[in-house]
């Protein structure tokens, strides 16, 4: 399926963003959480041998690694009287409680029970299939048999030494839906980020927006326009016209990626003509209105230039962080308002309802 948005104003534009007419069919921030999903654990370097407790989709997880090094993803509560794990302590590989004393293998398994002498043939805790891919750890919360590793999201350029990545992360109160839905969202630009990415030119170009795979893509085009400056700045490209694309991605309920190109027609002697940024947003639901979030943004040019980092850091904080504030406020209003909103959408917000629609059909499908 593939759609133009060129900012159609007739109802049946409005109308067509919002087929189905069903609120129902678009997730929102009550809608199941969807489990069969690789998320985003922690940083790779964040996971050590001190145990590390952190909640995914509603469920207490223990993190740590062996001592050859590999990741332990176990819910994070003693089978016996529901002792947090993680306050606890490692012994070679075992993870010991700090109530009773009982170990628990890498694989779940009770080893020794020491009240009793021996281990419970009937005690273990649950893990989860946990992978380290390239600056992230990835956890699996759903059907164990379901845990494909090629399904993780692939971010070569996270790993590639020849693109400069800056990088940060929010713990935020709000849905992940929502989350994606700001993210696909770009007619918000000009207005929550006037200072970074945000142009009014660029608002008004024409979007497309298309389903495949059961991604939602939306693409956009702007030519002979000036440079926003959070890509101009550090490219010292402020002073020239240049040509404007970006693709943005609803890839996965954990993964949101972003790539824009910024042609330069003209480039001044020695300098490069093409510009290439790309922008990813992984996030992981710790509950229906909480989410852990890590953002990076990588560039194609002086990967090692520590004044461009400085920059790109301090930009891309400043805009996530303003997308960070709007979400925390309208998650507030959502679940403390008394009185019920039917939200309107129009044809602009077609991209994030297909993305709310793909969601909801995801979640259903695991409540079967």
């Amino acid at each position: 399926m593939a759609s133009t948005l060129d900012h159609p104003r007739s109802d049946n534009a409005i109308f067509a963003a919002m087929e189905p007419h069903d609120c129902g069919s678009f997730a929102n921030n009550t809608t199941p959480l969807i489990r069969n999903c690789w998320y985003a654990a922690a940083r790779v370097g964040e996971i050590n041998r001190k145990p590390l407790a952190r909640t995914f989709l509603g469920v207490d997880v223990v993190l740590y690694r062996t001592e050859a090094g590999e990741p332990v993803a176990m819910r994070n509560r003693c089978p016996h009287r529901s002792f947090p794990l993680a306050r606890g302590k490692l012994v070679g590989d075992r993870l010991v409680c700090g109530y009773h004393g009982m170990e628990f293998g890498a694989d779940g398994a009770c080893t020794h029970l020491p009240a009793m002498g021996h281990a419970p043939a009937t005690a273990s805790v649950r893990t989860f299939p946990i992978v380290d891919r390239g600056p992230l750890a990835w956890i699996w919360m759903g059907a164990p048999d379901l845990a494909d590793e090629v399904l993780i999201p692939d971010t070569p350029w996270l790993s590639d030494p020849t693109w400069g990545t800056v990088s940060g992360d929010f713990h935020i109160l709000c849905d992940y839906v929502a989350m994606h839905e700001n993210l696909i969202d770009q007619t918000h630009f000009p207005f929550l980020h006037p200072d970074t990415v945000g142009t009014p030119d660029y608002a008004r170009s024409t979007l497309t927006a298309s389903t495949e795979n059961g991604q939602v893509v939306i693409r956009r085009e702007l030519r002979d326009a000036p440079p926003p400056g959070v890509y101009g700045k550090p490219a010292n490209i402020m002073h020239k016209r240049v040509t404007r694309s970006s693709e943005a991605r609803f890839a996965s309920p954990a993964l949101h990626t972003a790539y824009a190109r910024v042609a330069v027609p003209d480039p001044d002697p020695g300098e490069p003509s093409l510009y290439r940024y790309n922008i990813t947003h992984v996030f992981t639901p710790e509950t229906n209105n909480s989410i852990h979030y890590w953002w990076f943004n990588s560039r194609d040019y002086r990967p090692e230039d520590p004044a461009i980092d400085r920059f790109m850091l301090e930009a891309h904080t400043q805009a996530y962080s303003e997308d960070v504030e709007a979400l925390q406020w309208i998650n507030a209003v959502v679940r403390t308002d008394g009185e019920e909103q039917f939200d309107l959408s129009f044809a602009p917000d077609k991209p994030g309802l297909m993305a709310r629609r793909i969601m909801y059909r995801l979640a259903m499908s695991e409540q079967d």
